[in-house]
């Protein structure tokens, strides 16, 4: 794995690749070269624009990834306005354009301000187009003997409308909302609610709301079901006993269609680790979980243990039979300079399918950072 970027002033030239390779059984296409990023970046142009060129990351909640193309964001007083437009990235991020651009594109843009004293506004326009791979398959012919068929799928997308509305008093409160709408479908798809009050001192608490459409591709044959939405509320808190050590809760509830589900989540989060309990029952599944986590740096950052183990228990319904899987792993980080590390780990996992499996990770570090 290289992450590599080559700066020059406000110019940038960065990658993000992964070489992997099967040295043990042989697969296909191996050795295998992926590239996630590789994109110029010109910033502060005119002391207001920020440009990027090439295989670049999309951070949207609608559809993010990584895609091939541009992007280029405004700033200029309270305001913001960002832009890209591009196409999917081929199978195995292969380091080439896709072939069919017009029928995997993606654009849209997003506008931004802060003008109002501790508030957020923005809308945003997203649309991003797919071709499904064309696959041959038998298909039962009129005399009950199969044929050769290809199939060949219409390219299908997402578009949406999203606005965003957000409140910060340091301190106090904050909260921030979130509204998609589905143009396609004609119907909202989604809108959550994130608040947190913190003016009690050591103490936090937080409420969280959705109300959430299924996500479906235009033209998809998934479209003729009716999933039914969902609605989620969730109420959590956390108090700082001293500075090492905070209790944290959470309780949420789930409507389905037709049914619903409960979750309950408990921990305590001290300066050696941590611990939490979860709990789950209802609609979606019966749950119980117990995991404690701890690590611990030594001589100034030479050396770094980790330790960790988690048992859970677990059924799809309320008649089925109860699984368990019980879970270790145990490392160490050895870092004799600022910029190499090394880190070695056992991995232990236990449960019906994986049957004492034990496996272990060896990964060599190097930070280097060289302004031209």
């Amino acid at each position: 794995m290289l992450n590599l970027n080559l700066n020059y002033e406000n110019f940038s030239v960065r990658s993000y690749l992964n070489l992997e390779h099967d040295f043990i059984k042989e697969i296909i296409d191996d050795p295998r070269l992926r590239f996630y990023n590789l994109y110029f970046e010109a910033r502060n142009i005119m002391d207001i624009a920020t440009f990027k060129l090439g295989r670049q990351p999309l951070f949207n909640s609608v559809a993010g990834g990584i895609y091939d193309g541009a992007s280029l964001v405004l700033r200029k007083w309270d305001v913001q306005l960002s832009g890209f437009y591009g196409a999917n990235v081929p199978a195995y991020q292969k380091l080439e354009l896709i072939e069919n651009w017009e029928d995997n594109y993606i654009l849209g843009g997003k506008l931004s301000t802060t003008a109002l004293e501790d508030f957020r506004f923005a809308v945003g326009y997203i649309s991003k187009n797919f071709k499904p791979i064309s696959y041959d398959t038998l298909r039962l012919g009129t005399d009950l003997n199969p044929i050769p068929y290809h199939i060949e799928n219409n390219s299908s997308q997402y578009e949406f409308l999203t606005g965003e509305a957000s409140y910060f008093m340091k301190n106090l409160v904050s909260v921030d909302t979130r509204y998609d709408y589905d143009l396609n479908f004609n119907q909202t798809s989604k809108f959550e609610i994130d608040a947190r009050y913190e003016q009690i001192d050591d103490l936090g608490l937080n409420v969280y709301y959705n109300y959430r459409e299924p996500r479906i591709r235009y033209n998809s044959i998934f479209s003729v079901f009716d999933y039914g939405n969902t609605q989620e509320i969730e109420f959590g808190g956390d108090y700082r006993i001293d500075q090492n050590f905070t209790v944290i809760g959470k309780f949420g509830y789930v409507t389905y269609k037709d049914d619903n589900s409960s979750r309950l989540g408990l921990g305590l989060a001290t300066g050696y680790g941590t611990i939490n309990y979860r709990k789950t029952f209802g609609y979606a599944g019966e749950m119980d979980a117990l995991s404690l986590y701890s690590a611990y740096t030594f001589f100034d950052g030479l050396l770094t243990p980790s330790l960790g183990i988690s048992f859970t228990n677990y059924k799809l319904s309320k008649d089925s039979e109860v699984n368990e899987l019980t879970a270790f792993l145990a490392g160490v980080n050895f870092r004799p300079y600022r910029m190499l590390s090394f880190d070695v780990q056992a991995q232990y996992m236990n449960n019906k399918i994986y049957k004492n499996d034990l496996r272990f990770l060896f990964k060599l570090n190097h930070w280097f950072n060289l302004n031209l």
